[in-house]
């Protein structure tokens, strides 16, 4: 299948540059992935839409300021680091910008000297391994020095920083938000309860390789990023339980369903590990596990619109976003959502054979 496959027509004035002035504000485009079928509702609709016995599994995952800006110490020339991936204690997998300016064995200082690093080394992709050196605990430096990485489409200020996280975000370790979970409050996730539907948490920390285009022209060829993930055992049992009883299971995010699809793929079924994955799912691929999806709309030509053409089917999910271009919804981190029920017709697509890294430390 050809990239270009995924491609749509995008005003620039429809990639939302804020959040909604409520988080449960933003509208909610329905699609049935079996009948093609669109509805529009808001998220604070989300309740309704959902049955007693169902299952929300979201990505407690915590975006942390992982954005640096500092300098040379040699030649004073301003550099911002973006951490990716703690390979150690000290030590860092980066994007340094800008990089041809950033070499082996250049010394970097932030914060007035309180926090100085070294690059180790210039990985395949461009990527840098960089040491830090400081004094006392990195977390509490990071609070005073980094700031919140905003994706590169967003060109106005945040006025909130809470607002690029979700309101269920607990483990530290995210280069990006979770962004289906943003449009959920507290008394809506009380409302999702009351309904009868049990709620799990997973994580799985989000990389920057989520806005790295795919360049290739058939999307077979593109390498895909990997990210760390925790699937607890509490989580296994309730999702396991859910569907025993016929409840539907229903994915806050593109990352949840990264998690659950991977180790089910890998097993054959869910189990409670923690590890990295590199899955990259689009269509001809197998679900296992999630019955319905929450997400936001995604770039065109992203790996993460071939994973909902995978899930709803591409000429489905094709038109719902024409229809949502041209009822002007609001795109990307900050736009609004998608309900979508799982396409359960056989495709004509090829199944999905695709192999994928799925590295597994018990948990």
């Amino acid at each position: 299948m050809m990239t270009k496959n995924f491609h749509y027509h995008l005003p620039e004035h429809l990639i939302a540059q804020h959040p909604a002035d409520r988080r449960d504000a933003s509208r909610l485009l329905l699609l049935d992935g079996n009948s093609g079928q669109i509805g529009h509702k808001h998220f604070s609709d989300l309740p309704d839409l959902l049955s007693p016995g169902d299952c929300l599994v979201m990505n407690n995952t915590r975006v942390i300021p992982a954005r640096l800006i500092g300098a040379r110490e040699d030649s004073g020339t301003a550099v911002e680091v973006l951490l990716l991936k703690r390979v150690q204690e000290r030590v860092w997998e980066t994007i340094v910008r800008p990089g041809r300016r950033v070499r082996t064995g250049h010394r970097l200082t932030f914060i007035a000297g309180r926090l100085s690093a070294q690059v180790q080394d210039v990985l395949e992709n461009g990527n840098r391994l960089i040491r830090f050196e400081y004094d006392g605990l990195f977390e509490t430096i990071l609070s005073e020095a980094g700031t919140l990485p905003l994706p590169p489409y967003i060109h106005e200020q945040l006025a909130d920083p809470q607002r690029y996280q979700t309101v269920y975000a607990r483990v530290d370790g995210s280069a990006a938000a979770p962004t289906a979970g943003l449009h959920f409050t507290p008394e809506l996730l009380d409302r999702v309860r009351e309904r009868g539907v049990r709620t799990v948490e997973l994580t799985l920390h989000v990389g920057l390789g989520t806005f790295r285009p795919v360049k290739a022209d058939r999307i077979d060829e593109h390498q895909m990023h990997a990210e760390q993930f925790w699937l607890p055992q509490d989580a296994v049992e309730t999702i396991k339980d859910t569907r025993a009883k016929g409840g539907r299971v229903i994915a806050v995010g593109t990352t949840t369903v990264r998690v659950l699809e991977s180790v089910a793929a890998r097993f054959g079924d869910l189990k409670a590990v923690s590890g990295s994955t590199d899955i990259f799912i689009y269509p001809g691929f197998e679900f296992k596990v999630i019955d319905r999806l929450i997400t936001n709309f995604h770039l065109p030509e992203s790996t993460l619109i071939m994973l909902v053409a995978a899930f709803a089917g591409q000429e489905q999910v094709m038109a719902a976003y024409d229809e949502a271009v041209k009822n002007e919804y609001r795109f990307f981190s900050f736009g609004d959502a998608c309900l979508i029920s799982r396409r359960t017709i056989p495709s004509q697509t090829a199944v999905f054979n695709r192999p994928f890294n799925l590295l597994i430390e018990e948990a």
